[in-house]
């Protein structure tokens, strides 16, 4: 099928350049925000709206098995209570592609109003969310890769990306054992030390 072939050949350009795109200094000006944050007895948050949610929630997971506590904070209801959960000082990470999202732009607001730190992931370094924030990655495709160039999937994976990359450092600053990563994570295969690791 012509469609599929396009996706294929649209997703392998869109990685490929985002790999490419990796910005060091970016992840590390987002990692030094976390790093400042935990130092002072702070916590890490991270939140999106939309398709960027159920990655926040993913990377709030990943985040915390791998040595960065990280709290998933629910894109909306944050302005309906959910900020709560907040203390000055924290810092939150915000996804959106557009980086123009009417609701995050409050959640943004509200994260900052309650005393937070804000590190943006979006596709537009120019758009408010990016230029809002204490530090940004850029996470831009050119092509979603189906019908109608719409429904986020490129994007998505580029974002997922993004936020992997940045914790490979966290994880690398933190050099945690094969042992603390088991005891994080005790469950289903990851959870057996190999036997180079006992």
């Amino acid at each position: 099928m012509k469609s599929i072939e396009f996706f294929k050949e649209t997703i392998s350009t869109e990685m490929h350049a985002a790999l490419e795109a990796i910005n060091e200094e970016a992840l590390l000006n987002a990692a030094q925000l976390i790093w400042d944050a935990e130092a002072a007895g702070n916590r890490i948050h991270i939140t999106g709206i939309g398709k960027p949610a159920h990655i926040a929630g993913y990377m709030a997971s990943l985040m915390s098995s791998t040595g960065t506590p990280t709290y998933y904070l629910h894109g909306t209801e944050a302005v309906h209570g959910s900020c709560g959960q907040l203390r000055e000082g924290d810092v939150v990470i915000a996804i959106s592609n557009s980086g123009e999202t009417a609701e995050l732009k409050a959640t943004a607001l509200a994260v900052r109003n309650n005393g937070c730190k804000v590190i943006s992931v979006t596709g537009n370094p120019e758009s408010w969310l990016a230029k809002f924030a204490d530090a940004h990655i850029t996470a831009a495709v050119s092509n979603e890769g189906g019908p109608l160039n719409r429904a986020p999937r490129a994007s998505i994976l580029v974002e997922t990306l993004m936020l992997q990359a940045l914790s490979v450092v966290l994880q690398d600053k933190r050099a945690i054992t094969p042992q603390e990563y088991v005891k994080r994570h005790p469950g289903g295969a990851l959870g057996q030390l190999r036997d180079n690791e006992k």
